[in-house]
């Protein structure tokens, strides 16, 4: 297991998408607003909208140890979440650098831009 201080505040979508497929366990937690998340998502992302992350920590207990990647529509907004998760003890929490709209120019053209 690596230590905080190893796992990289952010990710990029190449590497997500082959954590994907090699079938390597993490939480995928999408921080974006639940209007965002109707209009485009990524499988298998749960939606935790930014503002509820602090009311819905008890949730995410069970990833307190895991690797926990957060995304938004830009990686702005995920970056924030990664420094609070990591803040309240997640140490392997990560941001999708770029986001979703990253995610769909590189990895899934299907997954509508907005």
């Amino acid at each position: 297991m690596n230590s905080a201080a190893e796992v990289p505040l952010e990710i990029d979508v190449q590497a997500v998408k082959e954590l994907q497929t090699a079938g390597e366990p993490f939480y995928f937690l999408d921080c974006r607003e639940p209007d965002e998340y109707e209009t485009a998502s990524i499988a298998g992302a749960e939606l935790i909208p930014m503002g509820e992350i602090n009311d819905r920590l008890a949730q995410l207990e069970p990833y307190r140890n895991s690797t926990i990647i957060v995304h938004c529509h830009h990686g702005r907004r995920s970056l924030n979440v990664t420094h609070a998760l990591r803040q309240a003890g997640f140490p392997q929490t990560q941001s999708m650098a770029g986001g979703i709209d990253a995610w769909s120019l590189e990895i899934d053209p299907s997954v509508p831009r907005y």
